[in-house]
């Protein structure tokens, strides 16, 4: 089997790479702690995470604490899986001499 077959086009993108790395090690993370972490825009950032999600790699919890929204997100499973995989084919990619 290819290395080039693990390779995952939904992690092809660095926020998107930098949300799984974050989720991966974290239980949860909220959107703005996401978006400090990653330094990007609020647009950049959903746009991101809707792709994830859409993917079924991380979850979505929107809820309110006192009166302020407050979106939380996780891996899946099948996220988790996902980037194992993912990094694991990056990893023998870079290796490979």
């Amino acid at each position: 089997m290819s290395i080039i077959t693990n390779i995952n086009k939904v992690f092809d993108h660095r926020i998107r790479l930098g949300i799984m790395s974050v989720l991966m090690v974290n239980e949860y993370a909220d959107f703005n702690t996401l978006k400090e972490l990653l330094d990007v825009t609020d647009g950049n950032l959903a746009s991101h995470a809707k792709a994830l999600e859409k993917a079924e790699y991380i979850s979505v919890e929107k809820q309110f604490i006192g009166r302020k929204p407050n979106t939380r997100y996780a891996t899946t499973k099948l996220g988790r899986s996902e980037f194992k995989k993912h990094i694991e084919a990056l990893e023998k990619l870079i290796n490979k001499q």
